[in-house]
């Protein structure tokens, strides 16, 4: 229920157009000024990082987003993950979708014809997200950029209170779907606690009036308070979707937020290690999943990183899963090197070709095969698909790059009726 217009430009030339000199670098939380803005901008861009931050004043926003997005450098997108993974599956034209989220006349042209918005998500402004990039090397004033990142701001109210949730869960008598994807939770964290607590109950309530032979997948992103995500995780969110999407950085987030696996390991050191992810996501379905004992939807987790992607489901749920794995690992070659197939030209392989199953049990030793790209293995009732991604050597595109993944996994993995 997210979505938005990304507004992509340089950074640099924004400030300029803004009337906005070069300044010292400050880091601000929340941002209330032009003068916030262009102190921000610095501080992350002197450390080559990235940072996405709230701009407060309504009005001082709307004019720096419409000289953002009439900016002759800029490129406006699709942006939002529910907008990103209807738009991708939208590109089989066999599909119809339904897309409830606050949508403006401008987003609404850039959506593709088979996707339809119910008339009480239509709003008469776009909610706009402005991402500022900056190249390696780039100077601006004394500030000089060691590294390729972006800056990203908005004010956006509309997606953070999840308002078009129950226009959503009323609208789906009528379109009966196949399939229900959510995504947006972590835009709630802009709220107050106690604001924050009362729309995840609301939220719970009304996820559980979507009738319950249809499926429903949780897209995740990135989040920063342990206690959202641990609520979640407990308060009934889990346990009412059948299938969740998630990288490495929301997997470890998510493990120490509820005291996991490896809960103690601070971040990644370079790839994710296969046998802690695998460890990670065998604890999640069997503490949140479906068992004999728990009435949980739980069935399915695909977990993906830059260099592999798996694919886990509790046996008997799913099928198709190999596929399923291989077609989302495709996805992500092809849309960041921006081709329509895989060029081999542009792409290397990354992952590991020798791993380790598990950290906490007894682990197989797996060698990677390159006529059986996609690896399986099994842990108590439960399966996992392994393979490798072909990363693209020079990205064009990475914005949405885990929600075409999502939605190319969904679209080839086959749901068994219960």
């Amino acid at each position: 229920v997210n979505a938005c217009v990304d507004v992509v430009l340089s950074g640099v030339k924004l400030l300029e157009a803004l009337g906005l000199e070069p300044s010292d670098g400050k880091n601000h939380a929340v941002l209330t000024s032009g003068q916030d803005l262009r102190e921000a901008f610095a501080h992350f861009m002197e450390r080559g990082a990235a940072a996405e931050r709230f701009f407060s004043d309504a009005e001082a926003f709307q004019d720096i987003a419409r000289a953002a997005s009439e900016h002759p450098a800029a490129q406006l997108y699709v942006g939002g993950n529910a907008a990103l993974i209807g738009q991708k599956l939208a590109t089989n034209p066999d599909l119809k979708i339904l897309l409830c989220g606050p949508v403006g006349p401008k987003l609404h042209e850039l959506l593709d014809d088979n996707v339809v918005v119910p008339p009480e998500s239509m709003q008469e402004r776009d909610e706009f997200h402005l991402i500022l990039e900056y190249q390696a090397g780039e100077q601006w004033g004394r500030v000089r950029a060691p590294a390729a990142n972006r800056f990203i701001f908005s004010h956006d109210l509309s997606n953070g209170a999840l308002n078009m949730l129950e226009v959503f869960v009323s609208s789906l008598d009528e379109f009966q779907p196949d399939l229900v994807v959510l995504s947006g939770l972590h835009m709630m964290e802009g709220q107050s606690k106690e604001m924050r607590q009362r729309r995840l109950m609301e939220a719970v309530a009304s996820i559980s009036d979507i009738p319950t032979d249809i499926p429903i997948h949780l897209e995740l992103a990135s989040m920063t308070d342990q206690d959202f995500m641990s609520n979640i995780m407990h308060q009934q969110v889990f346990p009412l979707v059948n299938s969740i999407g998630l990288n490495e950085q929301e997997l470890l987030f998510l493990t120490q937020a509820a005291s996991g696996p490896h809960a103690s390991l601070a971040s990644w050191s370079g790839i994710p290690d296969v046998g802690v992810v695998s460890d990670i996501l065998f604890w999640i379905l069997k503490e949140h999943g479906r068992t004999a004992e728990r009435a949980s939807d739980l069935t399915r987790i695909h977990f993906h990183t830059l260099a592999y992607h798996i694919l886990v489901t509790v046996d008997g749920h799913w099928g198709n899963q190999a596929a399923a794995v291989a077609a989302g690992a495709r996805a992500a070659g092809t849309q960041a090197c921006a081709t329509d197939t895989i060029d081999t030209s542009k792409v290397f392989l990354k992952a590991p070709l020798e791993f380790v199953t598990s950290h906490t049990e007894a682990p197989s030793k797996i060698s990677l095969n390159p006529d059986e790209p996609v690896v399986r293995w099994h842990r108590e009732g439960i399966s996992f698909h392994f393979t490798p991604v072909l990363v693209c050597k020079d990205p064009v595109r990475t914005v949405g790059l885990g929600d075409a993944i999502s939605a190319e996994g969904l679209l080839y993995s086959e749901v068994y009726p219960q």
